[in-house]
């Protein structure tokens, strides 16, 4: 057993002592309050649904069908049409409804830098955010997930995101909704510099979503790939946390994840009071897509049990 997990445990163990001592009153129904819930995010699916064997609205059915999870997280780059017009947002809700599903999030993609150097490109970015909160808003979910992708000196892209995110937040807070940056490449996999963003932007609906394994800044996949590390990164960013995505990868014989220590950095997860969705993201190959949900989930269920 390694040493993370071992703390991990002892944690959980002191946790569950200190719950002997607590009211009656404390628990919901009779039921233990647990530390957070589990989200499925689309892209864990990517590969069925470009290759054809799902389609974006077969995506609330088989998370709850087949892997027994009630939250989801949309990719908008995975909709068919790939935009969030009034009438196929109508069919996505639908889905969700008939499913028992509920809509956590939308991961946004491809609608320009909201922090590009170039102001009337900035400003056209945050108006290509727009329909996905109106889309957000329509499905009840409380956020969308959006990049922070700048040009320019560690500062100068620090304040031009910072400008981009706070306006669109804006914008946002009339819909009641969230703006959350993930890292997620560049300098948003800079804990620090993600962090500093967030502290320049200063909105209570700006905030992250910590991805356990994106903080690789450059040259992914490369022999000159520059890593943030990634215990570090999460320290850095959970204080602005309001969804969390479990990336995976492979699994040890033991089912836990190879690349990154679970026990670890859910302990740091819920060590910041982190209490949300908990999205799984599995991006592996040694095993299809639906064993590395299930495996993922089943991971993030023997953890928050223990909690």
């Amino acid at each position: 057993m390694s040493l993370a997990r071992r703390q991990f445990l002892q944690t959980a163990a002191a946790t569950a002592a200190a719950m002997a001592t607590v009211p009656r009153w404390a628990f919901a129904g009779e039921k233990k309050v647990v530390p957070y819930r589990i989200s499925l995010a689309e892209w864990s699916l990517h590969k069925a649904i470009r290759g054809g064997e799902l389609k974006n609205l077969d995506f609330a059915r088989v998370s709850k069908e087949e892997f027994g999870i009630n939250g989801i997280e949309y990719v908008s780059q995975l909709w068919e049409d790939k935009q969030a017009g009034s009438e196929y947002v109508g069919k996505v809700k639908q889905a969700a409804a008939d499913a028992g599903v509920e809509s956590v999030l939308i991961m946004v993609d491809s609608e320009g830098a909201l922090g590009d150097a170039d102001d009337a490109k900035r400003t056209q970015a945050i108006d290509n955010h727009k329909k996905w909160l109106e889309a957000a808003k329509e499905l009840g979910c409380h956020a969308i997930r959006v990049n922070a992708q700048s040009s320019g000196s560690y500062a100068e892209q620090l304040a031009l995101a910072a400008d981009g995110l706070g306006r669109l937040g804006e914008i946002a807070d009339q819909y009641g909704l969230n703006v959350l940056v993930e890292n997620h490449g560049g300098l948003s996999s800079n804990g620090a510099w993600l962090a500093g963003v967030m502290k320049r932007v200063g909105r209570p609906n700006v905030g992250t979503l910590p991805d356990f394994g994106n903080f690789c800044i450059s040259g992914r996949g490369t022999p000159e790939a520059v890593w943030y590390d990634r215990y570090q990164g999460m320290e850095e960013l959970m204080p602005f946390a309001k969804a969390v995505s479990a990336k995976s990868y492979d699994f040890n014989e033991d089912g836990d994840a190879i690349e990154t220590d679970y026990y670890r950095v859910m302990k740091i997860v819920l060590n910041h009071g982190y209490s949300g969705w908990v999205g799984i993201e599995y991006e592996g190959s040694a095993v299809g897509e639906y064993e590395g949900i299930k495996r993922t989930k089943a991971l993030l269920e023997k953890i928050r049990d223990a909690a």
